[in-house]
């Protein structure tokens, strides 16, 4: 009989070290891209709501705002849950690396359509223009005029960064170092030591005796048939006359008399 050892420490490889702290990047750069959102969510509610003023979607100002604090808490669920798919991640729960690669390429694709987006103009960008409504180029001039100058290309550099960075932690992941590091370690058997011996099984713990049946009473003789003796060491059952033995008649009683001659 050998020992089954318990599996040996596994090293964690520089590329899932590196993946892990790209999580991080982008949760990291996903909370200043909040900040930025609630810092300038205001401004832009007041400005459609006076390009849309007096229109049918005049309260197209108060929908951006909400939308706006949806995605702003929505955004800081997905950092927190990033930082926590690292930590896992580093600790070689292949669960949370299949749930990174899942989340990941949804937000992946949610920031790279919100890349294109800004790019192409925001909020403006294939808007109506029948009526009254404002064009999407008066938008964007309002929305330039109002926000900082250097809102839009940070906003824009931030993205992509944080797009690239996913893309990358996504692909180290799937990497061959990463598959056995996150793979199940078989135990490891060794051999007993030389000159040592085999331990001996304890021995198997005996049987209670079964509980003896107690002693049945000597069942009652039975009397003897009336003219017959009892048997050899019985007494007579009671209310039984003795019997006489096949001695002669007692000496006292008289034989019978011959008859005299006469």
């Amino acid at each position: 009989m050998v020992d089954a050892q318990g599996p040996p420490a596994r090293t964690r490889p520089g590329v899932v070290t590196l993946s892990s702290w790209l999580l991080i990047l982008v949760a990291a750069i996903q909370v200043v891209n909040l900040i930025l959102t609630l810092a300038t969510i205001g401004t832009v509610r007041d400005v459609l709501r006076d390009a849309y003023r007096g229109t049918a979607a005049e309260q197209a100002g108060d929908f951006a705002y909400g939308a706006a604090i949806g995605g702003a808490a929505l955004t800081l669920l997905l950092a927190i849950a990033l930082v926590v798919l690292a930590l896992l991640n580093n600790r070689g729960k292949n669960g949370a690396r299949i749930t990174t690669w899942v989340l990941g390429g949804i937000l992946f694709c949610c920031s790279g359509a919100g890349l294109v987006s800004n790019a192409t103009g925001g909020l403006t960008g294939g808007g109506s223009t029948g009526g009254n409504m404002p064009s999407p180029e008066e938008l964007q001039r309002r929305l330039s005029d109002a926000l900082p100058s250097w809102y839009g290309p940070v906003s824009n550099l931030l993205g992509l960064v944080a797009l690239l960075a996913l893309l990358a932690a996504l692909i180290l992941l799937a990497l061959p170092r990463s598959n056995e590091f996150f793979r199940k370690p078989k135990p490891v058997w060794e051999p007993p030591l030389p000159g040592g011996t085999y331990p001996a099984y304890p021995p198997a713990p005996g049987y209670p005796p079964a509980p003896g049946y107690p002693g049945q009473p000597p069942a009652p003789g039975y009397p003897p048939t009336p003219g017959q003796p009892p048997a050899p060491g019985q007494p007579p059952a009671p209310g039984q006359p003795g019997q006489p033995g096949p001695s002669s008649a007692p000496e006292d009683r008289p034989g019978p008399q011959p008859p005299s001659g006469g």
